[in-house]
This record gives structure tokens, sequence and C-alpha cells, in this order.
């Protein structure tokens, strides 16, 4: 039976990888690793930030703790990567993990109860949390993204000033079920 959450939750992954994706892919290495101010997080540093949560939290995700030990968060933070090639394997490698974590769930396993720090959260309630944090950092990654390129950034979303054009195109579509990233 198919689950109409995990299949959404997958897909808003999709989404957000997607939106990395797009992201690192419009700028050169020296804009990955720009930090627009002292102490703050350049793309590259958000990059490995996310990709060792990902290792952390969905490696043996239903039955270790979601704060490995091996984890050293505080390093996540320090921009080592040599060229944009590594930024793409470290951010494809956590994507792969979380995709493999979560794919065989089954509606079965949404109740279980799993530790993040050990703090108990249901499976469905760490799917939540975790799809929040990265949401919020792959925001980050798309407004630096942004600023790097400045009028000359693709907008991942409904660009200004086009809002009636998109939502014409929408409009003219037959009413029906599909998830909004469907047409993306």
């Amino acid at each position: 039976m198919e689950n109409s959450y995990l299949t959404s939750v997958i897909k808003q992954f999709e989404y957000y990888k997607s939106l990395g994706d797009k992201t690192i892919d419009a700028l050169s290495f020296d804009e990955i690793k720009n930090e627009f101010a002292e102490d703050s997080n350049s793309i590259a540093i958000i990059v490995k930030h996310i990709g060792g949560n990902m290792l952390s939290r969905w490696t043996n995700f239903l039955t270790e703790d979601g704060e490995k030990e091996w984890r050293q968060r505080d390093a996540e933070f320090e921009n080592t990567f040599k060229d944009k090639l590594e930024v793409l394997q470290h951010w494809n490698h956590g994507w792969d993990c979380l995709f493999s974590a979560i794919t065989p769930l089954t509606t079965d396993d949404l109740e279980r109860i799993i530790y993040i720090r050990n703090q108990g959260h249901t499976v469905t309630e760490a799917i939540n949390r975790q799809l929040a944090h990265y949401a919020y950092h792959v925001g980050q990654l798309v407004f630096l993204g942004k600023l790097c390129k400045g009028k000359n950034w693709k907008s991942l979303s409904i660009p200004k000033g086009k809002s009636a054009t998109y939502n014409q195109e929408k409009f003219s579509k037959e009413k029906g079920r599909r998830h909004f990233t469907d047409d993306l």
C-alpha cells in the first residue's frame, strides 16, 4: 500500500536537493566558498554541515542514535573543500544516505521511536525535523547564490513580475491531484 506521507516527503526532499543542485551548478568554486561577512557561512560550509548532518542522522536511521559518535559537527563549519567537485561529492553523498534510508520505509515504520541525542522521536517526527532543517539551509544556499550572481541570477521559483503568467499556466490545466514539484 502506498503511503501518501512518505511519497510526499520524498518529493519534498527531492525538491530541496534540486534547489541546492541548481544553485551549486550556477556558481564557480570561488563563489561557493565566499563568505560575505566575517564568521558567516559560505555555501561550501553550509553544504559541509548539511552533508555531515545527513550522514549522521540517516546512517542506520532506525537502529542507532542520529547523532553519531564519529560525527565532528564543529569541523563542518570549516571550509576544507579543494574544488567544486569535492563540494558536489559531499553534497550528493549526504543526499544518497538520506534517500537510501527513507525510500524503504513503510507505513508501519512511521510510529517507531528513533533517537537523536537520546531524545525519542517517531519516525514521522524525525523526518519532519530533518525536512525543516534542510529546507532552512537550502534557503540559505539559494539566497547566497542570488547574492553572488546579482542580476545574472536565474530564479528557481516564480520570477518577480511573472506571477500572473505562472498562475495562468497553472489554472489552464484541469483540476487534479498532483504534487507541486511534478511540473518542475
